[in-house]
């Protein structure tokens, strides 16, 4: 299982991509940062830097096609960079389109409005998104993990870092099937 997890070159929650990067490798999968830019990732713990990671390919050089299914990490700032940059939407919007699994957690979300995948599906989130899912035509729910499987593929929600445990459970499981 090849999983595409997809960051911004900063501002990525480090715990919310490390602890799903580990549950990959775990469980036999291959992990495979992308971001819009090649070289490092610096991750925040917070608001607070944390560690740098290296980007294996960019959003430019690779398609949904490449993959088997695609995390989509927090941090505030990591989905609002992701959300503006045209080649990250479309890139998202394609795991949709080929109906392959989606995972993602706290503000991740923010990019799925902006691919305009959300509607007419139940999710949730970082409770401050609870308006731009609702506005977008989902439903938002205060739930540890949330799974969707309306058509096109499956989505895989939780709110925080504090639902790792089980989002990491949920969207393996959910990415074998």
């Amino acid at each position: 299982m090849r999983v595409a997890f997809l960051m911004a070159p900063e501002g990525v929650e480090q715990v919310e991509l490390t602890e799903p990067w580990q549950a990959v490798i775990d469980d036999g999968g291959e992990p495979v940062l992308l971001s819009t830019k090649p070289g490092r990732v610096q991750a925040f713990n917070h608001l607070n830097k944390a560690d740098t990671f290296p980007v294996d390919r960019t959003v430019d050089d690779t398609t949904a096609e490449d993959f088997d299914a695609l995390v989509l990490p927090g941090g505030v700032a990591n989905p609002d960079l992701l959300r503006m940059n045209p080649q990250a939407v479309a890139f998202v919007r394609q795991f949709f389109d080929l109906a392959k699994p989606v995972a993602a957690i706290c503000h991740a979300p923010w990019t799925l409005v902006e691919a305009e995948v959300v509607r007419g599906r139940t999710l949730t989130s970082w409770p401050s998104l609870r308006t731009d899912i609702r506005n977008a035509g989902a439903t938002w729910v205060d739930e540890e993990v949330k799974v969707d499987q309306s058509a096109p593929g499956t989505l895989i929600t939780s709110r925080k870092p504090g639902d790792l445990k089980a989002f990491c459970a949920t969207f393996i499981q959910e990415f074998r099937g």
